[in-house]
């Protein structure tokens, strides 16, 4: 398989799709490892995994309608394995291997049917200081935006997934790319004061045009820098409530088509109306429930260069 990722939105050819099958028990509140699932678990509204395959199944059947060709991870019991983007991501030709929560790391063996397919000298295991997640790394063709979070109570914080040490770790690998650093806020249990990852505050969607979340971003000028590069005409700003609903987290399968759950009404119609974009609606915010959404639940592997 010839891997080719790199941007977020030119034409997919395959992708990983998580699994929604054997998710486990609900998690105690102790256990969870993001804001959202916290009070998921909290207010009894953890999704069921009959709900999940439910909406799982919608996105592969519209990823089948675009002729994506569409990889699943073996089922691992009791194994919530729904989450592809946090076990690793695909920059130009080489797979970069998240090094993920400990907790998680069974998640990893799963992909061994989707990683004989590729030559092993293209994918890259990361030192073990090296902390990265693929929700946190988002591809802008020359451009590659990583969320951060550098605070001093890093290794406190179960949302803070991203450092700085791996960041210059893949400005080494990909010395012809440009790296720009943007640190995003965190809370443990306050999903509106929270954002997971960098894809939850900022996404592209088309060629020039963008979800941002300005209230993402611990400093004011790293929304300053991405409102600069795309202008603010290109740029739909999200509000907070839409932010914990996960609204920023869409999956573009080309320039002109966006995946995003049938409820984001304002943002929906605004890709449609005032972008051109067709949009495929989905039932996805049960899977919203446990802290990712869209994006969140893949693994690209090839994209055309259009």
């Amino acid at each position: 398989m010839n891997l080719n990722i790199k941007n977020e939105t030119s034409t997919l050819k395959a992708v990983v799709l998580g699994q929604p099958g054997s998710i486990g028990k609900i998690p105690e509140p102790d256990k969870v490892y993001d804001a959202k699932s916290y009070e998921s678990v909290l207010n009894g509204v953890y999704p069921t995994e009959e709900a999940i395959y439910k909406e799982m199944s919608a996105f592969e059947k519209v990823l089948l309608k675009y002729d994506v060709q569409v990889f699943r991870p073996w089922t691992l019991e009791n194994c919530n394995q729904v989450f592809a983007r946090d076990v690793g991501f695909v920059i130009d030709d080489k797979i970069i291997n998240s090094n993920i929560i400990p907790d998680r790391e069974d998640e990893k063996e799963a992909y061994e049917i989707i990683y004989d397919q590729i030559a092993y000298n293209k994918i890259y295991n990361l030192p073990e200081r090296a902390h990265v997640e693929g929700g946190d790394v988002v591809l802008y063709n020359n451009f590659v935006f990583v969320g951060l979070y550098t605070g001093e109570d890093y290794s406190k914080l179960k949302t803070a997934r991203t450092n700085l040490y791996a960041f210059n770790f893949l400005k080494e690998l990909f010395p012809d790319k440009t790296f720009i650093p943007l640190e995003i806020v965190k809370h443990d249990t306050d999903p509106r004061r929270s954002v997971l990852h960098l894809d939850c505050a900022f996404m592209p969607v088309s060629n020039n045009k963008a979800l941002i979340y300005k209230e993402g971003f611990r400093f004011a000028k790293d929304y300053h820098l991405l409102a600069d590069m795309f202008g603010a005409e290109n740029l739909f700003e999200i509000t907070q409530e839409e932010m914990y609903y996960m609204n920023a987290n869409v999956f573009s399968i080309s320039p002109e088509v966006v995946v995003s759950e049938q409820h984001f009404t304002r943002l929906n119609d605004f890709m449609e109306n005032n972008w051109g974009l067709t949009v495929e609606r989905i039932p996805y915010s049960e899977i919203a429930k446990m802290g990712g959404l869209l994006r969140c639940s893949t693994f690209p592997l090839i994209r055309l260069n259009d």
